[in-house]
């Protein structure tokens, strides 16, 4: 049955949803830093290849000159791996484009463990944390296809500098429904539970709500809420719901340090002091190997958020 489940990789619907949305916002530009084939920008390159610019391998400079780009009215979404465009273009980025508050998007794929076989140097655990501590910018992980479109959309309606996360691996897609709708800033509760929460970003959004369907099997019911956004982050959802459970649970591909743990963290100890338990990368390095091996190594799988949660309980 599970392989069924239709699963696109987020970079895929990241390459889409501009080629789709290029018509509607004819100021979108796209740039790339010679790696429009793994970024899936080349979708984009193809049908309008007069506002696809290929930078280089030189993502500092890229970064630049997007915010050149966004000077003279254009909406420039700056594309590259996370380790790239997070980590190497880090001053530019704070300094070209965050300092002056400018409109430039940023889609940083290959983000976490999951780019896989490529090893620790290129499995960005570290971009969320990095990001969030810029002022004013936000910060985006979408969970599956559905979610990443509709985050690419609300980026390009706000105004201002956006970060989104995008993955390599094909994950499934678990927001396909009539009533799904997406506001930055706004959380959902994708499963209503009354012990535990489990607060899940991207791909481990997935995995917290097959940990809480073997969690219910033990009689324990445990309350899933996705957040894309994690800057700002939805504080009110995640009060709400450590109210009612007393217990909370974060699950991110990312450290557990300066990521959604800490903004959840951060959140609750001001405001409503809670136990919780960080899932993530513990303060250790990726390695080389298949995503779906990484994920279940370090926890990540349904599987091992479920022993995790167990034990918390």
């Amino acid at each position: 049955m599970a392989d069924q489940i239709k699963k696109v990789a987020t970079r895929e619907s990241y390459g889409n949803a501009l080629k789709e949305l290029a018509e509607e916002f004819p100021d979108l530009v796209v740039l790339d830093a010679d790696l429009a084939a793994a970024t899936k920008t080349s979708v984009f390159r193809k049908a309008y290849p007069d506002r696809h610019i290929d930078c280089g391998i030189a993502e500092s400079n890229m970064m630049g000159v997007a915010a050149g780009l966004s000077l003279v009215g254009k909406v420039p979404f700056v594309s590259s791996f996370a380790m790239f465009a997070a980590g190497r273009a880090f001053e530019q980025v704070r300094n070209s484009i965050g300092y002056p508050h400018l409109n430039v998007k940023i889609g940083a794929t290959h983000a976490g463990i999951t780019v896989g076989e490529d090893g620790a140097s290129h499995q960005c655990n570290e971009d969320i944390a990095l990001m969030r501590t810029i002022p004013g910018m936000v910060v985006m992980c979408p969970a599956d296809d559905v979610e990443a479109k509709a985050a690419v959309r609300a980026a390009l309606e706000h105004e201002g500098p956006v970060y989104i996360r995008f993955g390599r691996a094909a994950v499934p897609v678990i927001n396909d429904r009539p009533d799904y709708h997406f506001e930055i800033g706004k959380g959902s509760i994708v499963r209503e539970g009354s012990d535990v929460t489990i607060v899940a970003t991207g791909i481990c959004v997935d995995s917290a709500m097959g940990a809480a369907e073997k969690l219910a099997a033990d009689g324990i019911s445990a309350e899933v809420v996705s957040i894309c956004t994690i800057k700002p982050l939805d504080e009110e959802i995640i009060i709400n719901s450590a109210k009612k459970t007393g217990k909370v649970v974060t699950v991110e591909e990312h450290s557990v340090i300066g990521g959604l743990g800490s903004a959840v963290c951060d959140c609750l100890s001001a405001n409503l002091p809670t136990r919780v338990k960080k899932l993530g990368m513990q303060d250790v390095f990726g390695e080389s190997g298949s995503a779906a091996a990484l994920v279940e190594k370090y926890g990540l799988d349904a599987e091992g958020v479920y022993k995790s949660v167990k034990e918390f309980v």
